[in-house]
């Protein structure tokens, strides 16, 4: 049944057998299907990481989340359909910001044919399929990513020239997604998740990204929406189901981006030299 429910949140019609086609196959649908996103923390709740959460939000509720719920629901997904998972922890940025960034981020690897590879859909733009944990450039369409072996159990995945960010570690010991439930980026008021509302999601071969009022469709068309409508039909647009918040709630969302938004504008006008 936990299988039935992800396959069809995926839409996925092929045959699943644990095999590397299947990995890649899951992979992709995934970043088609469920969007990367911080609306519940927007709104205040809490994110619980048990397993019968994250299978009642990303299929029941048809939602997607932030890492700790995408990978942590994935993992469940992949483990039901007969794969090897083990759950690791990630640090966006480390190379750049050091080793507090431990933590904010959690990634899968997943064992296939003596292969090992590093399944990751809770990056906004990450991968569209899994990648090979060995060292190397591995390209998917016209995009690079690179792995690297840092020492024996700490690897980097260099992003693609663009991306949101532009590296992620990971160390391989096996952790639990529910070691993550407290952690600040989600309990915290005033974690990066939860200052702006973000949405990203990969559609009709494209990156779509919502920042507060702004959003960005592939390389560079930007716009600013203007009506509790319109945001309304861009969560649909980004595959995030309205029906899952009250009137009251989707315009209390609507109305908190405001502040987000002039925030950003004061940003920009003074990084323009205008502020």
């Amino acid at each position: 049944m936990i299988l039935d429910a992800f396959l069809d949140r995926l839409e996925y019609r092929e045959p699943v057998r644990p095999d590397p086609a299947t990995l890649r196959n899951l992979h992709r649908a995934w970043r088609l299907r469920v969007p990367y996103e911080n609306l519940d923390l927007q709104l205040g709740r809490t994110l619980p990481l048990d397993q019968e959460a994250l299978i009642d939000k990303l299929t029941r509720r048809g939602r997607g989340g932030l890492c700790y719920e995408m990978n942590g629901a994935l993992a469940v997904l992949l483990r039901a359909a007969g794969f090897e998972v083990t759950v690791v922890e990630g640090a966006v940025l480390r190379s750049t910001r050091g080793d507090g960034q431990w933590g904010n981020h959690i990634a899968l690897l997943v064992d296939v044919d003596g292969e090992t590879w590093l399944a990751d859909t809770g990056i906004g733009d990450a991968f569209l399929e899994p990648l090979p944990m060995r060292e190397g450039t591995y390209r998917q369409g016209e995009l690079p990513f690179r792995i690297e072996r840092l020492d024996d159990s700490t690897w980097r995945m260099h992003h693609h020239p663009g991306g949101t960010v532009d590296s992620c570690d990971y160390r391989t010991e096996p952790r639990e997604v529910t070691d993550y439930a407290e952690r600040p980026e989600i309990t915290s008021p005033d974690s990066p998740f939860a200052k702006v509302l973000l949405a990203q999601h990969h559609r009709d071969g494209r990156e779509l990204a919502l920042r507060a009022r702004t959003i960005k469709r592939g390389d560079g068309e930007r716009h600013t929406l203007s009506s509790l409508d319109e945001f309304a039909e861009t969560l649909r647009e980004f595959r995030i189901p309205v029906e899952d918040f009250g009137a009251g709630e989707l315009a209390a969302l609507w109305a908190k981006t405001e502040e987000q938004h002039e925030a950003w504008l004061a940003i920009q006008a003074k990084s323009n030299g205008r502020g």
